[in-house]
């Protein structure tokens, strides 16, 4: 059976030009979202089967670092979880930047200005996906804005999850680079963000070895220690050029290997192989 995402009409979604200054869209009639293509509806199905199989922080990490980056690229992200309307959130972040995590997640937790603002726009917003510019407006000023403008990531997507009050229960901060985040983003978002609180709380969970997954073998077996090595350089973004020059071996041979290796994963390209290799365990992050 081939599961069919249904494509809505993209007149249907609202514009997310601005929406930070406080100009939350009616969203009355707006209940689509923009046309995806072949590559990225695979994109998507992918991904969904990638978060399945997350347990483990580590395992988090390695999707939303990897294959997440395919529909929401993001420099940072941070997870925020509600557990009760009175106390603080517990927050929860990733990112390869150079940053303390710690500091960044404390910086949300403590942020009175960004994050409500946010939290509240995406309320009005029916809670639906909304994006901001953090590098002007009255926010600009905040610790959380001045700490993302200083790793160049000004421009933030802000989902999360709610009761059958409406009250929120999650809260999401992708921070990506200027021009990154856009109207088909933020419809990928309300479609992968349930998915991305399941597997965050699931790798909250302290599971038993067996329950986790952890002492199953990793199936190793099935690229050769190259075609291994070739894709774990792929996962760190080199190219063929420079991953012959690391391995001492041409470009063309490491073509020969990448195209092997997209055989035996039975996938498209190297994104597709890369999100399948975290998931059998066969990349490290």
């Amino acid at each position: 059976m081939r599961l069919v995402i249904p494509q809505p009409d993209p007149r249907q979604r609202p514009a997310p030009a601005d929406i930070c200054e406080g100009q939350v869209p009616d969203l009355a009639a707006n209940e689509g979202g923009p046309r995806l293509n072949d590559s990225e509806r695979e994109a998507l199905l992918l991904n969904i089967d990638v978060s399945l199989r997350v347990h483990t922080r580590p395992q988090l990490f390695s999707w939303v670092q990897g294959a997440l980056q395919s529909l929401i690229p993001h420099e940072v992200l941070v997870c925020g979880l509600q557990e009760n309307r009175q106390g603080a959130m517990r927050v929860d972040s990733f990112t390869t930047a150079p940053v303390d995590t710690t500091k960044l997640s404390e910086l949300f937790q403590q942020d009175v200005s960004l994050v409500p603002h946010l939290i509240k726009l995406w309320e009005e917003n029916r809670c639906q996906a909304v994006t901001c510019e953090t590098e002007r407006g009255p926010f600009a000023s905040g610790a959380l804005a001045r700490e993302l403008l200083r790793l160049g990531v000004s421009s933030v997507l802000a989902h999360g999850t709610h009761d059958a009050g409406g009250n929120m229960t999650s809260f999401y901060l992708f921070a990506s680079r200027p021009g990154a985040l856009g109207v088909k983003q933020t419809y990928l978002a309300d479609l992968v963000v349930p998915y991305l609180n399941n597997a965050w709380l699931r790798s909250q969970v302290t599971w038993p070895l067996d329950r986790a997954g952890a002492n199953k073998p990793a199936k190793s077996g099935l690229l050769t220690p190259r075609e291994q090595q070739i894709l774990q350089w792929i996962y760190h973004g080199k190219s063929n050029i420079e991953i012959g020059m690391i391995l001492e071996i041409s470009p063309l041979t490491v073509k020969n290997h990448v195209q092997k290796t997209l055989r035996k994963l039975n996938v498209m390209n190297r994104t597709q192989a890369v999100g399948k290799a975290l998931a059998l365990r066969i990349v490290n992050p």
